[in-house]
């Protein structure tokens, strides 16, 4: 007997049984991740980790960004700006797995003196720069339209400390 009853999966998303897909017609109920419960899930080695607060300037100053055209998205996209020698803010996501996938952009930044800081979330980075797709890796250039919240990310980046 099959029912047109969309039933409940482990994702917490709600799946309609004959498409196999979500239901368009039921909003999830996925719940938004507290910045505790997203540092949990980040990998060992994502250090320089940003604090809460500098979390949430570093998504506006991307949106901003974003919205001003001087960012590079993408693991591809970063490298090639860094070898470049474009200068900037760089903004990894510490939950991407394999953790290999961006483990070669740090060493670029300490090479070249750019600062990066490791966030919680790529999906959160995603949504910041305003795309439907997890992002891992974002390099933030400077421009005038920003210049102020760019200054206070980067100098509050920049004091961080690097791990040994």
């Amino acid at each position: 007997m099959v029912d047109d009853e969309p039933e409940k999966v482990e994702g917490e998303e709600l799946v309609d049984r004959e498409r196999g897909g979500p239901d368009e017609s039921v909003v999830s109920l996925k719940e938004e991740l507290s910045y505790e419960d997203l540092v949990e899930r980040v990998c060992a080695i994502a250090k320089p980790l940003a604090s809460k607060k500098l979390t949430k300037r570093v998504y506006k100053t991307a949106k901003k960004a974003t919205k001003a055209k001087s960012i590079r998205r993408g693991v591809r996209e970063v490298v090639k700006s860094l070898r470049k020698g474009e200068k900037g803010l760089v903004v990894l996501a510490g939950d991407v797995s394999p953790i290999d996938v961006i483990t070669h952009i740090p060493v670029y930044c300490e090479d070249r003196s750019i600062p990066y800081v490791y966030i919680p979330s790529r999906r959160d980075l995603g949504s910041a720069i305003q795309t439907k797709r997890p992002t891992s890796a974002i390099l933030i250039k400077k421009h005038a339209d920003f210049d102020s919240h760019f200054k206070k990310c980067f100098d509050e980046v920049k004091a961080l400390p690097l791990p040994i």
